[in-house]
């Protein structure tokens, strides 16, 4: 709605009072009663003081519209809008129509064909096309739409009855792809379109629409349209234009909105793309070359192109002083086949004024009688729904004044020349804003949060958008939240996204259906890929072909828009058009089936293809084991352990919700092995609880399996795990059954593992006997089988507890053995463990210069991401290290560090050993109330554990804190605690000067 006073636009006021203007101009000169304006202005739940705020309302139009009291009247129960004082459009309209029924009533048809285009003249598009009306101005604006209807109808058949024909096709073509289902109309163009000598075409409108009708409704054309086909199909001479009558040539075709005589409506909202808009118009406006400039705008359906378009083509129109036309091509449209160039030529020309006898049949012909007509003229033609550069090309000018403004949502690489613009989502600032202006400020401003909430779950798509705010307009009880609450459910969110004849679904059906059966297959199978990202290799194996055959499939979704791509070779899904393509069924006539668990047959072998090249590359001195299970031939290739990190840091939680989703349908080898590699990459990246998660789900598969080597395996790796979360028994639990199963089976490589794993979780237990038996045992056996990673492992593991029974010269020869090993095979990870360990042992016989010699040795292998615990304890050591050399400052900034770093890792006994360390640095360093701080906290973290050794540190650590901080008596009884514990572990007095 527009109000105009002289040159200036008149505020009419928010949401309330325009609704009630509305309802009284759409019922003009008829008393609308206040109940009624209630009704209107709030559509359902009205508050309270609803008939107040109306009374209100009408004051204050009155108020805002110069001479307002006498535009609305009181009167009686209600009021009136009295057209006499101003011009009303509607008014006009309806006058035009009374005077085309007098004049067919008095056999005057061409008078009543001009009454009837001037009367659809002062239509630019439907009757409140901002949206902004509830259920009652919906219904009185229905009833006008029709009239307009009624009278297009009646203009087309008295035309055709005074001798009319090819020269109303275009106009007719307009109509008939907004109002597809019309019958009337139909049948119109068919007539139109057969006295023009274009049978074919006649015949053709005749075939869409009876498709269009049985997709649609289920039911047949009805009977003035079937007997109008038959008498095409036998070319029946009534049908042929009559006589030319007195005057019929007079009368022109009407300037129909969505016809090709001037731009659109420009919505009255347009909010945002103020970027996109201003270097859209710079480049518009830049001086143009020898030929016409071409700027083409694409983005998936329902990001606003056309808005964007139109809203530039309004600000661009002065400088295009000989016309601006305007075409929909039809490209995307419902039940339509796109403009073929002819037609569309056609429709131009006669936009320019060409009579139709003087146009010629071939395309190239009218192309160039196109060109010559628009020659040293500044004309702005907007080409609007284009299918491809095919379509588009035919239609270009080539004079320098003219600018060619090309929205599609395929993006035409074959337009050579052209400038594009690829419009994607709304910013949240402007995605906000668009809802506040649709909204109302004062309703918007109740719900900030709520308000950001629906934006993104709206992917922040213009069309969405608007129908989110219809959708809250039209329901005036609903909050914003509400609102955000039903779209939460992805299952029905595109169902949530659908007003009247906007659907966010309809929108993304007719790019679906543009494809070929190829395409919508891969579509359909892409929507499954539980990845945010999809890359080409990932594509193939879900679509059962080759890499190079999807990506063109790729790249053509793309270019359609209906995948993104923010990182090179990776593809991805906006959020509404993966819900569209998660849930679209397959269809019969694409001839595609067994896409239900295509995840389980085709992408988990998949992964595991790809994560064992990963593994391989990342931890070459794994054990290997054959997996059995066959995997696709293409894989991605993985050039350096960087590589392979950052591809499983990427591809992580994608694996995992297929495994979540189809692992229990799945060839449990292939979860079993799957989980295995996701384990390994876990404890590089020192996410533990899922790294048990992934530990647990490959012993859950090998039990079903069957396999005891595999059930053996799986068990030791879940061990591990438990040990690095503090969970020991559990830890226990694990090696030992898996001990029990090498046993059995006479497997001493396994039976090596399990005992290493043993006296590990023992040590963490405190029982330091059984864990020295354990881990001496596993060193032999390591040997024996020639597991050499195995073997220096275990040397590692062992020289804490040396350390731990004060016999510091087999700590430091098990870890220097360790090292030797892990330099030899080039294991550094293990490699960095190693030197951690010697560096302790040295600190703790007093050669600090030596210690800290190695640990930056240590902490230049590999980087704070991979086993961050370890990196942290290195970080611990070197603060310790340099505190006792005198270099405080440095010494506190290791020792935040490896606090951080730890605090962030996940691997619960490390925690309590950096807190025990660095709490020995704050003591030292003066600070007893910190050292206090961190030894509780390793106190109590370690003894929640069950990790004895790191308690007995913490106690004595506390003593130690308490006696520097004048606490004798705390001091005392922390002694007392500590000797108690280290004497049950088994720690003579003498060699604990460690702790």
């Amino acid at each position: 709605m527009e109000g105009w006073a002289g040159e200036a636009r008149l505020r009419l006021g928010g949401v309330i009072q325009e609704r009630i203007l509305v309802t009284l101009l759409l019922e003009y000169g008829s008393v609308v009663p206040v109940s009624r304006l209630v009704e209107a202005a709030w559509d359902e739940l009205p508050p309270s003081s609803a008939e107040h705020q109306v009374r209100k309302a009408i004051s204050d139009l009155r108020r805002c519209i110069p001479g307002g009291a006498g535009v609305t009247v009181t009167d009686g129960p209600g009021y009136r809008a009295e057209a006499a004082g101003f011009g009303l459009d509607l008014g006009d309209f309806a006058r035009g129509l009374r005077t085309a029924r007098e004049a067919v009533a008095k056999d005057r048809r061409p008078d009543a064909a001009i009454a009837l285009r001037e009367a659809l003249a002062l239509w630019r598009g439907p009757v409140m096309a901002g949206g902004r009306g509830g259920r009652v101005i919906e219904a009185a604006a229905t009833v006008w739409e029709e009239r307009r209807l009624a009278a297009a109808e009646q203009f087309f058949e008295l035309r055709l009855a005074l001798g009319g024909g090819g020269e109303l096709v275009g106009d007719l073509r307009a109509l008939v792809s907004q109002y597809p289902l019309r019958e009337g109309l139909r049948g119109h163009l068919m007539l139109a379109l057969y006295r023009a000598g274009r049978r074919a075409e006649a015949l053709e409108e005749y075939r869409a629409v009876r498709v269009l009708l049985a997709e649609e409704l289920g039911i047949d054309p009805g009977a003035h349209l079937t007997e109008l086909h038959e008498r095409l199909l036998r070319e029946d001479p009534g049908l042929a234009a009559p006589p030319p009558t007195a005057g019929a040539g007079q009368v022109d075709p009407p300037a129909l909105a969505q016809g090709i005589r001037a731009l659109p409506y420009d919505l009255p909202d347009f909010t945002g793309r103020d970027e996109e808009l201003e270097l859209l118009l710079d480049r518009a406006r830049m001086p143009g070359d020898e030929g016409t400039r071409v700027i083409a705008i694409d983005g998936m359906g329902g990001a606003g192109k056309t808005a964007l378009a139109v809203h530039a083509a309004h600000r661009l129109a002065p400088h295009y002083p000989d016309g601006q036309l305007h075409i929909d091509l039809r490209g995307f449209t419902p039940g339509e086949s796109p403009f073929r160039p002819g037609a569309a030529l056609e429709s131009l020309l006669q936009g320019l004024g060409m009579p139709d006898q003087h146009l010629p049949e071939g395309v190239e012909e009218r192309a160039r009688m196109w060109r010559v007509a628009l020659a040293q003229k500044r004309v702005l033609v907007l080409l609007d729904n284009a299918a491809d550069a095919a379509q588009v090309l035919p239609l270009l000018p080539a004079s320098p004044g003219c600018l060619v403004l090309v929205t599609s949502r395929a993006r035409l690489v074959d337009l050579d020349g052209a400038e594009w613009f690829s419009i994607g989502m709304l910013t949240p600032e402007d995605s906000a804003a668009m809802l506040v202006e649709t909204l109302g400020a004062e309703r918007a401003a109740g719900e900030p949060e709520a308000l950001a909430e629906l934006a993104e779950l709206c992917g922040r798509l213009p069309l969405a958008l608007r129908i989110a705010a219809a959708r809250l307009r039209n329901r005036p009880r609903w909050t914003v939240r509400h609102l955000v609450e039903r779209l939460s459910h992805e299952t029905r969110r595109l169902d949530e996204l659908n007003a009247g004849q906007r659907s966010v679904t309809a929108a993304l059906e007719l790019s679906y259906q543009s494809l070929r059966a190829q395409q919508r297959a891969v579509f359909r199978l892409l929507g499954q890929h539980p990845g945010a990202e999809i890359d080409v290799w990932s594509a193939a194996a879900l679509a059962g072909t080759s890499a190079r055959e999807v990506e063109d499939v790729l790249e053509h979704l793309l270019d359609v828009h209906l995948l993104q791509q923010h990182v090179a070779e990776l593809f991805s899904f906006h959020d509404l058009v993966r819900s569209f393509a998660r849930f679209l069924r397959s269809d019969s006539a694409d001839g595609e089936s067994g896409e239900d668990g295509v995840l389980a047959r085709r992408l988990l072998p998949y992964y595991l293809g790809a994560t064992e090249v990963a593994c391989a590359v990342l931890y070459p001195d794994r054990l290997r084991i054959e997996t059995g299970v066959t995997v696709p031939d293409e894989l991605p290739p993985f050039l350096t352990p960087q590589d392979a990190l950052a591809w499983f840091d990427r591809e992580y939680y994608a694996i995992q919700l297929a495994l979540d989703r189809e692992g229990g349908a799945a060839d449990q080898r292939c979860v079993l092995h799957l989980s295995r590699n996701l384990a390994f990459y876990l404890y590089t990246r020192s996410r533990v609880e899922e790294q048990a998660a992934q530990g647990i789900a490959a012993v859950r598969a090998a039990r079903r399996v069957g396999e005891p080597r595999l059930l053996s395996l799986s068990l030791n790796n879940l061990a591990v795990a438990h040990w690095r979360l503090g969970r020991f028994a559990e830890g226990v639990e694990a090696a030992s059954e898996a001990l029990e199963i090498s046993r059995r089976s006479s497997d001493r490589q396994h039976e090596a593992i399990s005992v290493g794993r043993l006296g590990l979780l023992y040590g963490a237990l405190g029982d330091i006997a059984e864990a020295l038996s354990f881990l001496e045992q596993a060193v032999v056996l390591r040997k024996q089988s020639g597991d050499e990673v195995g073997e220096a492992e275990s040397w590692t593991n062992l020289s804490p507890v040396y350390r731990w029974l004060g016999r510091f010269s087999e700590a430091s020869a098990a870890a220097e053995h360790a090292v030797s090993i892990n330099q030899r095979i080039g294991t550094h990870d293990n490699e960095k463990m190693a030197l951690i360990e010697l560096a302790a042992t040295r600190l703790a016989t007093g050669d600090v210069r030596e210690a800290l010699d190695i640990l930056e040795r240590a902490l230049a292998i590999g980087d704070e991401t991979r086993r961050s615990e370890n990196h942290a304890l290195a970080l611990a050591f070197t603060a310790e290290a340099r505190q006792l050399l005198g270099d405080q400052g440095r010494a506190l900034l290791d020792a935040g560090r490896a606090l951080d770093l730890v605090g962030r890792s996940g691997v619960r006994l490390r925690s309590s050993e950096v807190e025990n360390i660095v709490g020995r640095v704050h003591r030292g360093s003066g600070d007893p109330i910190r050292a206090l701080e961190l030894h509780m906290s390793a106190f109590e973290r370690s003894t929640a554990l069950g990790y004895r050794v790191e308690t007995a540190c913490a106690l004595a650590g506390l003593a130690r804190a308490a006696e520097d901080a004048g606490d004798d008596r705390g001091a005392a009884e922390y002694h007392r605690q500590a000797h108690e514990l280290f004497d049950d572990l088994g720690i003579p007095a003498s060699h604990r000067s460690w702790a």
